[in-house]
């Protein structure tokens, strides 16, 4: 694989937080993402490693899931640094409507945290000394960002592309369009020069073509079915959830699943509230038999 600029330097982290790719030029220092709440400090010993007593100029989202900005707030509150948001969360953040922003909805937490300015699609940022244009990604998430460097063939693609598929389409749980989008933003990738993807999860990678042809087949198998994207929704929201509490009872676990809503959409598309105890113990046999869990009586324990 090409080497990425000396620029540029991609922390790659665990699932439960995204990846973050660090800019140094000699002006600023400009981190994208910021991983999820409970990595914070370890979000901010990276830095310390690598900037050493430099400070932090810029964060900026690519979106505002919980594992993408929950380092926002102590990052904030240490280096005192910019931050530059998806202007059409803009309202959101600045309200801290917790109806609007997915952390509730998704039964995750992130510290509040404030922006000092926004970008959007067809924008151009300099970061590293390198020219980026930023790309609309909505799918995974309607406010969704992708940034593209067509001098030096990276693309930072967030959840939209990973090597071996992309984030969960999260607005087709709540019946709103989000399969047209993803296949949208897949044909998009397809024409841009792009030598390494640098993704929200995972390895930089550089078969790109491989990658857009699982995320293209992987897309048809949840189209052809949008219950398959709310069973998927439902396991990877479970599977979060426990690797940040580290373990549950079962019956919290239902409880959030009722209550949060993005986790009772994807319930209630599988069958009625009624079902949704039988539905959880259900999936929980089966991320236990796939290693993603284990179960000791009534709790559920993180793997």
């Amino acid at each position: 694989m090409n080497a990425l600029p000396e620029s540029m330097t991609v922390f790659e982290r665990g699932w439960l937080s995204s990846n973050n790719v660090l800019f140094v030029d000699s002006e600023r220092a400009t981190l994208i993402d910021t991983g999820y709440a409970s990595h914070a400090q370890q979000t901010l010993a990276l830095l310390r490693q690598k900037l050493g007593t430099r400070p932090l100029d810029t964060i900026i989202n690519t979106h505002l899931h919980s594992d993408h900005c929950g380092g926002n707030a102590l990052l904030q509150q240490t280096y005192a640094c910019e931050t530059l948001i998806p202007s059409s969360e803009a309202r959101v953040v600045r309200e801290w409507d917790e109806d609007a922003l997915t952390f509730r909805a998704t039964g995750q937490r992130c510290e509040r945290f404030g922006f000092t300015g926004t970008i959007d699609n067809g924008m151009t940022l300099t970061l590293g000394g390198i020219e980026w244009n930023v790309l609309g990604a909505p799918g995974h998430d309607p406010h969704s960002l992708m940034l593209h460097s067509p001098d030096a063939r990276v693309l930072i693609s967030a959840d939209a592309l990973w090597e071996n598929g992309f984030g969960v389409i999260f607005p087709e749980l709540e019946g709103e369009s989000g399969f047209a989008e993803e296949r949208a933003v897949l044909e998009l990738i397809a024409g841009l020069d792009v030598d390494i993807v640098i993704p929200g999860h995972g390895a930089p990678f550089s078969d790109v073509a491989r990658a857009l042809d699982i995320a293209s087949s992987r897309l048809d198998y949840l189209q052809a079915d949008p219950a398959r994207n709310a069973k998927n929704a439902l396991k990877v929201l479970i599977v979060f959830k426990l690797l940040d509490a580290r373990s549950m009872t079962f019956e919290a676990l239902l409880a959030l699943t009722q209550q949060a809503r993005a986790m009772r959409a994807a319930a209630d598309m599988l069958g009625s509230p009624q079902t949704h105890r039988a539905l959880l113990a259900k999936l929980i046999g089966e991320l236990e038999k796939g290693g993603a869990l284990k179960v000791n009586g009534d709790t559920i324990i993180s793997n």
